[in-house]
């Protein structure tokens, strides 16, 4: 018989950190932490989390009747790091060094998930690693440039359940990720549309700069109307943020980041609704076109998951548009604890070579 692991995974979110027991592919205890605003508002930094996050998750273990020495791997969430390829990376020295120090390109909880890991292992020969961080950079050099030279496009996306959702594609269609040209749509309260060139994600929206609006995200604008709002003297720059990549979208046109109220709202009569939503419905559609192209028109197929999936509606209208371009394959909702345990679970089988940051 080969050899079972068990693997703890950990994803630090806003208001949460989620932490899964897993053996092997099997989800042993799957666990949602809350945490409420007035705890997390009593600490001054995301860091200064860590230990309040940590002590939560040993808890979860010691529930769970589990030692850490009986584990095979504790593997954290990857944040918005540098640059990096896709894949299992080691929790490393340089790794926690860049994120002590906040050379990060963002500041979200998600980067608390190597710190917690590496804490959780530390004083064992248990490895600690991160999968497909938010950071996932395999942009192809005609990707990057913009219209300014001083602002570069910057690869951040939904790419831990992207990455896992590409490989189910390809188990279903009885191939190699590697073997495929793929468009993968994560559909949440952002939104990331992306290509993927035989195993690479060579393109992507940034879910809160550009692409389609989503729930919560205004997605790209007119810039010049942009530029006047934001010295408009109405909004301050945390403000114009929190505009953007919070309160734009459905949340801004109907009230709501709820794609289920909105079409309880059409299917009463709300023409307002409809037509928002069909605007977000053509937004979609037109930024898959627009993937199709850095493929060539070469599409094996599009993927389209996340939370928003699971709405029959969407997905049927959505289809309608981009079925020309290639079969849709929907893959409804996300699991990060999958992917983060699947990742480590590859390395651990020796599919995958673990990298290093």
């Amino acid at each position: 018989m080969s050899e079972s692991y068990k693997i703890l995974s950990i994803n630090p979110g806003a208001t949460s950190t989620r932490v899964a027991l897993y053996e092997d592919e099997i989800p042993l205890k799957v666990e949602t932490i809350r945490h409420s605003s007035g705890v997390l508002h009593s600490f001054n930094s995301t860091l200064d989390q860590l230990n309040y996050r940590k002590e939560l998750v040993l808890k979860f273990l010691e529930e769970s009747h589990v030692k850490v020495t009986e584990l095979s791997a504790v593997v954290g969430r990857g944040g918005p790091f540098k640059p990096l390829e896709s894949g299992t990376y080691q929790v490393n020295e340089r790794m926690l060094s860049d994120i002590r120090k906040g050379r990060v390109q963002a500041d979200h909880p998600s980067n608390l998930g190597a710190l917690i890991a590496h804490q959780i292992v530390k004083g064992t020969d248990v490895p600690a690693y991160i999968v497909d961080p938010v950071s996932v950079d395999e942009f192809i050099p005609e990707a990057r440039i913009s219209g300014l030279p001083q602002i570069e496009r910057k690869s951040l996306s939904h790419a831990l359940n992207m990455k896992m959702v590409a490989r189910k594609a390809a188990k279903k269609l009885k191939k190699r990720y590697e073997e495929l040209n793929l468009i993968i749509v994560h559909l949440g309260s952002g939104i990331s549309v992306s290509s993927h060139l035989k195993g690479r994600m060579i393109d992507v929206n940034n879910a809160n700069d550009m692409g389609p609006f989503s729930p919560q995200r205004s997605g790209g604008l007119p810039v010049c109307g942009l530029v006047k709002l934001c010295f408009s003297g109405e909004y301050t720059q945390k403000e114009m943020i929190e505009l953007l990549t919070k309160r734009g979208g459905l949340v801004a046109h109907l009230g709501t980041d709820s794609v289920e109220e909105v079409e309880k709202k059409i299917n009463e009569g709300d023409q307002k609704a409809k037509l928002i939503y069909d605007a977000m419905v053509y937004q979609i559609a037109k930024e898959i076109g627009a993937m199709a192209t850095t493929l060539h028109g070469k599409v094996d197929a599009i993927v389209l998951t996340g939370g928003m999936a699971n709405s029959e509606r969407l997905t049927e209208a959505i289809t309608k548009r981009v079925r020309f371009i290639a079969p849709v394959l929907i893959f409804a909702g996300e699991d990060e604890m999958e992917a983060l345990t699947l990742g480590a679970l590859r390395v651990l089988n020796g599919e995958e070579k673990v990298r290093q940051y």
